[in-house]
């Protein structure tokens, strides 16, 4: 009975520290935005570009963080987010911001049914190639779609009503900064139930061992499509949320680039971790923004001096390498 009620409170304070810890994330999360708001009062248009960037990032750390499932082409479902969210605007005439999200959603999520279906047919750089077999398809479709996507010329006449009414997408970029920012945080908070429910461990088992959960009698591939799926809702969010804010929507939303580039802040800020997620995304854009403005000619050389960099000596990313030595420090102390 004793060894039970300690087993108990031993839980108990686990799960209490988790909070814990999600409350200062989310504390520092909070700051960081408010610091950026008034550091940066005039390029509001930046800090949202980052939001909806950092729900592309948190997407895709669902699947090749917890899942271990390679890809280049996760923009795929970015894009159809975005463009669901701006067809319905543009050819339907529904401009309410949280119906353009759900169907934002509803894109992404299909996307995401699809593309996994597809790539989790092949395993390691089988999954690279179909991934970016995917997102060239997925772009050459909206480009051909052009009496529905715009082409090349983009999907315009996207006009977004005040959320609840009230507050107006002005010029200036403060309310689409507080509708990121609240959409950010609400995902941030679901996700983080997600990776600790018993589904986020199985997939997380599937990474590590996928031949003992089917020996389990779990089905990995089915698994693995779920999440996909989520991944798929939460990156329809972020091409949402972009069509929302710009009012356009343009084939740059389903470029390899962009695949490319949020694989490349995951890694930078810690594969597996949602705050890693977060911040690779807020420094390497932040860093991307300074050193183009700094150096016009040869910024893409200080970039990959930064990536090159991390790679060597911070091969956890720079959050997930500054976790482990909080960690360890704990651990010597205790």
């Amino acid at each position: 009975m004793a060894l039970v009620m300690n087993d108990e409170t031993e839980a108990l304070q686990h799960r209490r520290r988790f909070i814990g810890r999600d409350l200062i994330g989310i504390a520092v999360i909070i700051a960081i935005a408010a610091i950026g708001y008034f550091a940066f009062p005039d390029n509001l248009a930046l800090l949202t570009r980052m939001i909806t960037i950092a729900l592309l990032v948190l997407s895709l750390d669902l699947v090749t963080g917890y899942c271990g499932v390679a890809t280049l082409g996760h923009a795929a479902l970015f894009g159809s987010g975005a463009y669901a969210a701006g067809i319905l605007s543009a050819h339907y005439g529904i401009n309410d911001p949280l119906l353009m999200m759900l169907a934002g959603i509803s894109g992404g999520a299909a996307a995401g049914l699809l593309c996994g279906a597809i790539i989790l047919r092949a395993h390691g750089l089988p999954q690279l190639v179909l991934s970016i077999a995917l997102i060239n398809l997925f772009h050459e479709f909206a480009n051909k779609a052009s009496s529905w996507t715009g082409g090349s010329d983009g999907l315009s006449g996207i006009a977004p009503d005040p959320v609840f009414g009230l507050f107006e997408f002005d010029l200036y970029g403060h309310t689409a900064f507080f509708f990121g920012m609240a959409l950010l945080l609400i995902v941030f908070v679901l996700l983080r139930f997600l990776v600790r429910s018993p589904f986020g461990m199985l997939c997380r088992a599937i990474k590590q061992d996928p031949l003992r959960i089917r020996a389990m009698g779990a089905s990995p591939k089915a698994a693995l499509i779920r999440m996909y799926a989520i991944s798929g809702a939460v990156a329809g969010v972020g091409g949402a949320l972009n069509a929302i804010s710009t009012q356009v929507v343009g084939l740059d939303s389903l470029s390899f680039t962009q695949s490319a580039e949020a694989l490349v802040m995951l890694v930078l800020g810690g594969t597996g971790s949602l705050f890693g997620a977060l911040s690779g995304t807020v420094i390497f854009m932040l860093f991307e923004d300074y050193v183009s403005a700094a150096n016009p000619f040869h910024w893409l050389t200080m970039v990959g001096a930064l990536l090159i960099a991390v790679v060597l000596f911070a091969p956890k990313g720079l959050y997930g390498t500054a976790a482990a030595f909080v960690g360890r420090r704990r651990e010597q102390r205790s």
